[in-house]
């Protein structure tokens, strides 16, 4: 009767422990790509000059922050909070859109369709006149 109930806690414990691990397939995958700004941009709070980046975005992480790190020049990184994701279409291309304000130029959206999302940045309210620029991305497998 002991070994029975024993085994009974055993099977009970074991059930409830996988109940409450995340499932591995509900992960989505980090965005990871470079783009290439030809002149001066905002991105937040961030100035970026003109030159050769890559950035990183893991929308599991829960802090909404993606990263970025200037590869041309001198070197230097960047955090950015995006104040919003959406889905995006399959259809959509990969790309920053931009907005001219008489500040110069913001980066408003970040489009990445291989990892089926949209970044959005804030922009200062301002007459605004968009632009659009290609982003190159690729995808990495976690833990690389």
């Amino acid at each position: 009767m002991k070994t029975t109930r024993n085994y009974v806690y055993a099977a009970l414990l074991a059930a409830s422990a996988l109940t409450f691990t995340p499932s591995l397939a509900s992960a989505q995958e980090s965005a990871r790509g470079k783009f290439t700004l030809t002149h001066e941009a905002h991105l937040g709070n961030a100035t970026l000059a003109a030159g050769d980046y890559a950035f990183s975005f893991d929308p599991d992480n829960g802090t909404r922050m993606l990263s970025i790190s200037k590869l041309s020049g001198a070197r230097t990184g960047y955090m950015v909070l995006v104040s919003d994701t959406e889905d995006s279409k399959p259809s959509d291309q990969s790309r920053l859109i931009l907005e001219a304000t008489p500040d110069g130029s913001y980066v408003s959206a970040m489009q990445l369709p291989e990892f089926g999302m949209t970044l959005r940045f804030t922009v200062p309210s301002h007459t605004t006149e968009r632009q659009i620029a290609k982003a190159g991305t690729s995808a990495t497998a976690s833990g690389q």
